[in-house]
């Protein structure tokens, strides 16, 4: 799969499917399991849109008043969207509010996978979700993947 990662535009000729990476970037203290995933993927036909942009600053304010957020939150919530599969990755020790907020975004669509290990501090809501909107949950990235790898065969991607 091809990467394509903030603020690139996500071009509409881009190879389907696309495939979002949400879960935890905790503003760049977590780690960067992106890189994990992608490497999963590499000989896979698709697109991997990875919010973990490379050149973010910390310092930004959290506002859209701020051009660089607002295009940031604006690439994200556009990727989502569009997005034919969803891996949300929550890891131990992370916080990751907007993978929660992602999750709960689109946690009807029939797109989301979530990793999710038994010491996640919100673990037991994220459970709750996934077996209230039938969403596959796995306690380990690999596991994950394997989910990831389910759904888009069963959405007719090889």
């Amino acid at each position: 799969m091809t990467p394509i990662l903030p603020p690139a535009a996500i071009p509409m000729e881009a190879q389907r499917p696309w495939v979002f990476l949400a879960g935890a970037i905790d503003q760049g203290r977590a780690e960067p399991w992106q890189e994990v995933v992608m490497h999963h993927l590499r000989d896979r036909p698709g697109t991997v849109l990875n919010p973990r942009r490379v050149a973010w600053d910390a310092t930004w304010r959290q506002d859209l008043e701020d051009p660089r957020f607002a295009e940031q939150v604006t690439w994200e919530l556009d990727a989502l969207e569009a997005a034919d599969a969803i891996l949300c990755w929550l890891p131990e020790g992370s916080q990751a509010p907007i993978s929660l907020l992602e999750l709960g975004l689109h946690a009807r669509r029939g797109r989301l996978v979530v990793g999710c290990p038994p010491g996640f501090h919100r673990h037991g809501n994220v459970q709750a979700v996934c077996r209230r909107f039938h969403i596959p949950m796995a306690a380990h990235l690999t596991e994950a993947m394997g989910l990831l790898d389910r759904l888009l065969t069963s959405q007719g991607f090889r």
